[in-house]
């Protein structure tokens, strides 16, 4: 890897670590009382999914231990926002669907996201985020390879 090379990707991968910590920050200031990102993510992902999913699912989707998402699931079957049942299939297994307040807490958490999103195109400028989103979702798409 050429010098240019190495210092590009130093700076681009730096800005992506510093843009994510600083989303993360900007969203988790405006969540609903309670939420945290992770839940939104879940709670966000199966709305979209439309179906259930196992823990396991889960995890692979974020990338995380089944330590991990279990401990997410647990807060939000508490919270009352995921519905957590056996698979009929397997009885070792369990199966997570979104309920009708899950539902509700994730449109109000997208209700309360969507100013600072927009506030931040409008800022960056509509243009510059078409023009990038292909880039980041190509480099997700490399990423997801590893």
């Amino acid at each position: 890897m050429s010098d240019t090379n190495k210092n590009l990707a130093i700076a681009l991968f730096s800005e992506l670590l510093t843009v994510d910590q600083l989303a993360k920050m900007s969203f988790a200031r405006v969540l609903p009382k309670g939420m945290e990102l992770s839940h939104f993510s879940v709670l966000n992902h199966l709305a979209h999914a439309g179906t259930e999913k196992s823990p396991g699912q889960l995890a692979q989707t974020f990338h995380l231990t089944r330590g991990a998402i279990t401990n997410t699931l647990n807060k939000l079957e508490w919270a009352g926002w995921v519905h957590v049942r056996p698979d009929w299939d397997d009885a070792r297994k369990k199966m997570v669907s979104i309920s009708p307040p899950g539902i509700a807490a994730r449109d109000a958490a997208l209700a309360a996201i969507a100013p600072v999103i927009s506030e931040l195109v409008d800022t960056v400028g509509q243009e510059k985020v078409k023009a990038t989103l292909p880039v980041l979702r190509e480099l997700r798409t490399k990423l997801n390879e590893n």
